[in-house]
């Protein structure tokens, strides 16, 4: 046995053949679940756009870096709740991470309108169409939100996978759970 395929004293890492590599692949890819994701995703989206419209009516400010909190809230989701290790993972995270920005910056939008008009919120909510949507979106947009929206997405895309430590991946090699 080389020195790289033996664990040292140290802790060094433990190189994995081509046939363990495989069956680890195999063994991860078998425990993802990518309805479980898109269900994590969507929800987290949901509760991420809620948080951002309640910190702007709060504070009275449409605070862009909420978009960031969404995109790290639906990535993580994403990943726990998915236990993905391929790309489709990441795609559901980065395009929730979008959608929960949107819907955010439009609820943020929306409750600060009702708020001046003296509408209840979800009066002001029933009157959106797509028309008025759009002109919102259109009419709020800065250059500064595709930063924050990149960023978001970004996150959400990066977060969605699973992180295994070497420790996991070994109790994964020996047949062991992992959480």
């Amino acid at each position: 046995m080389s020195e790289s395929e033996e664990r040292s004293e140290e802790g060094a890492e433990v190189a994995l053949d081509p046939a363990q590599q495989l069956y680890l692949m195999q063994s991860l890819q078998s425990e993802q679940n990518l309805v479980l994701a898109v269900l994590a995703g969507l929800l987290s989206a949901l509760l991420g756009a809620g948080i951002w419209a309640g910190v702007t009516l709060a504070t009275g400010y449409q605070i862009g870096f909420m978009a960031v909190g969404v995109g790290f809230l639906v990535g993580y989701a994403v990943r726990v709740a998915g236990k993905g290790v391929s790309a489709p993972f990441g795609f559901v995270g980065a395009g929730f991470a979008l959608l929960g920005c949107a819907l955010g910056n439009l609820l943020a939008v929306t409750a600060m309108v009702a708020e001046r008009e003296g509408l209840p919120f979800l009066s002001a909510l029933g009157q959106l169409n797509p028309e008025v949507i759009a002109e919102l979106m259109v009419v709020t947009f800065s250059p500064m939100d595709l930063l924050f929206y990149g960023i978001a997405i970004y996150e959400g895309y990066r977060l969605s996978f699973r992180q295994l430590s070497e420790e996991e991946l070994q109790r994964k090699l020996s047949g062991s759970p992992t959480a």
